[in-house]
């Protein structure tokens, strides 16, 4: 069974910064594309940035120069570093890799549970 586990979230103040990890655990050949999502109350979820295997990266318009995704695939994590935080960031973030090999002819879609993200004005 496969596992994305996100942590790093929590309470921060306009401007702050934090920053999200999510580690992927369990049987699997490989992951592709990781990405973070994130879902604010009473919205659809929304694509915030995503990474390939190969470091290329693709952002939302609203985090572009604000928010920067990386991984280390050694470790199968993918990190969201979150600055100049606004209000209208406050969501549950989620971590995503929709393509984890657990075997060479098959393939799944994992999500993490979320990790909650609060900014105070």
């Amino acid at each position: 069974q496969v596992q994305l586990v996100e942590s790093g979230g929590g309470l921060v103040q306009a401007g702050g910064s934090l920053r999200l990890s999510c580690a992927a655990s369990g049987v699997f050949l490989r992951i592709n594309d990781m990405g973070w999502y994130r879902q604010a109350p009473g919205k659809q979820r929304e694509l915030v940035a995503s990474i390939t295997t190969g470091g290329n990266t693709n952002y939302a318009d609203f985090v572009k120069g604000r928010f920067t995704i990386s991984r280390d695939n050694a470790k199968n994590t993918v990190y969201l570093q979150m600055n100049s935080l606004t209000p209208e960031d406050t969501a549950v973030y989620y971590c995503n890799a929709p393509r984890v090999w657990i075997r060479t002819w098959a393939s799944d879609d994992y999500w993490g549970r979320g990790t909650q993200v609060t900014v105070s004005s």
